[in-house]
């Protein structure tokens, strides 16, 4: 079967900031999920070139499958097509595809206006830089407003927008790399535990994960919890590749061990 790790980047000041709310790790989480695939990292990342230089450096050299969001537009605080290219080491050239695009979006825009369209007007020529991506790229299809996106190797680049990122991943999933789906993805079974502390649970859940090969442990407290109050939710997790039956014995293992320390099982969850 085969196996990628998946990665995604966002760029921009004003996630950093506060002053827009990112709606990408969610909705990449939820594409992935849909086709049995997991994020194994994010990494959020200004307005900065030489920041983001070298998060994409990282990236191609990763060889995971790489979505990057923001920052290919034409304006001074747009840096994600300048710092792909620093990173590859190519230069930035006009896709004569992604030039035609554009150009019927300009078109399209002055016949809605009831003018005529101007190539050579500067705010054209400003349009058209959006086209200009490192030396090889190939172009990824737009369709809110055909301006495309691109992407080199592994690596991805849609824009900020999600109206239009969202869709474009998805084309990115189904498109390049229908390979790597899954019928189901991680699969979790884990419990509700009332009365015991994490760090005394946690030779118990390194036991578990040395005993039973490709299962992951994991603990989430919460203090507050509406309905459980001060609890811990723990479990173990795996992915498509480990039997059903593995992970059910790593599951009864751990319910067994929690008897050990007192502990109460308040319910028992399945995902």
């Amino acid at each position: 079967m085969t196996t990628r790790n998946i990665g995604l980047i966002v760029v921009g000041d004003e996630i950093l900031s506060g002053k827009r709310q990112d709606k990408h790790l969610a909705k990449f989480i939820e594409l992935l999920a849909a086709r049995g695939l997991s994020l194994a990292w994010a990494e959020y990342v200004g307005d900065d070139r030489e920041r983001l230089t070298a998060a994409l450096r990282r990236a191609f050299a990763s060889g995971d499958l790489v979505l990057s969001c923001g920052g290919i537009g034409a304006t001074p605080d747009d840096h994600t097509r300048q710092a792909a290219a620093a990173a590859l080491e190519r230069e930035l050239l006009i896709h004569p595809d992604a030039r035609e695009l554009i150009w019927q979006r300009i078109q399209q825009l002055a016949a809605e206006q009831g003018q005529a369209a101007d190539a050579a007007h500067p705010d054209s020529q400003r349009r058209f830089e959006m086209g200009r991506f490192p030396a090889g790229a190939e172009l990824i299809p737009n369709p809110y407003n055909q301006i495309p996106g691109f992407f080199v190797g592994s690596v991805y680049f849609v824009p900020g927008f999600p109206v239009m990122a969202h869709p474009m991943m998805e084309w990115v999933l189904d498109e390049r790399h229908a390979e790597l789906h899954r019928a189901s993805g991680v699969r979790e079974l884990s419990l509700i535990v009332a009365g015991a502390m994490e760090a005394t649970l946690t030779p118990l859940m390194e036991h578990i994960e040395a005993e039973f090969a490709g299962v992951k442990v994991f603990s989430l407290p919460s203090v507050d919890h509406p309905e459980w109050g001060r609890h811990i939710e723990l479990g173990v997790k795996a992915g498509p590749e480990l039997p059903p039956e593995a992970l059910r014995e790593a599951y009864a293992a751990l319910k067994s061990g929690l008897s050990q320390f007192g502990a109460l099982i308040r319910t028992e969850l399945v995902r």
